[in-house]
């Protein structure tokens, strides 16, 4: 069986990224962007990001996480540490993100290393979500086999009788993980496919920045 897309086409003309448009810190530029695809397009996910890492058999392992706090220290998700992503993780801090909003025709590219939440600060999120949400941390044993939807399903029932009423505390296996950049790229596609790309590095505690050819 084969498919040809070789005519899956399209100009990208939304906007360019200039030199005079960069900030000193590329945080407060991908706070730029984050703001303004919120503002244009409120019914998506533009938290969504796709997280890479090294698996323990060596390959690379991409899946699509939350994003669900930034700041000049880096990129904040929440996971099952025992889960296949937490276990490369922990075993290889070494990540990547990538962030794609096509309404602006854009995409954010970060490298950087994992570092494990706090106690607090995973449970000040984890406080936040629904209670649903909560007992669902119980119920799954993330990435495991199992054999099937009523092994969830039982458990959660179970878990919902053992904490009515009663505050649903964080899972000890369950947690943030902040992503420390070392180097972050913009691109913004542009006219025959000549996209403005720009690349910047941590070099000994200062952002340098760079354009790549597309």
């Amino acid at each position: 069986m084969e498919k040809d897309l070789a005519y899956h086409r399209k100009a990208y003309t939304k906007s360019e990224l200039r030199a005079d448009l960069l900030t000193d810190n590329p945080m407060e530029l991908f706070k730029n962007w984050f703001e303004e695809v919120e503002e244009i397009d409120r019914d998506s996910e533009n938290n969504a990001m796709t997280l890479s890492s090294i698996d323990t058999d060596g390959f690379p392992h991409n899946r699509i996480v939350l994003l669900k706090k930034f700041n000049d220290d880096g990129f904040v998700f929440f996971t099952n540490y025992s889960s296949a992503k937490g276990k490369s993780i922990q075993e290889n801090p070494k990540v990547s993100l990538s962030f794609f909003w096509p309404l602006l025709e854009r995409q954010v590219i970060v490298r950087g290393n994992a570092e494990k939440l706090s106690d607090e600060g995973s449970d000040e999120y984890f406080n936040t979500r629904p209670r649903g949400s909560q007992i669902g941390a119980w119920v799954s044993h993330q990435s495991q086999p199992i054999e099937n939807r009523e092994v969830l399903e039982n458990r959660q029932n179970e878990l919902e009788k053992k904490f009515e009423n009663k505050p649903i505390p964080r899972p000890e296996f369950w947690g943030g993980f902040m992503i420390k950049p070392i180097a972050i790229e913009f691109w913004q596609g542009r006219p025959n496919r000549l996209h403005d790309r720009f690349l910047y590095e941590l070099k000994e505690g200062n952002w340098k920045v760079k354009r790549l050819a597309p």
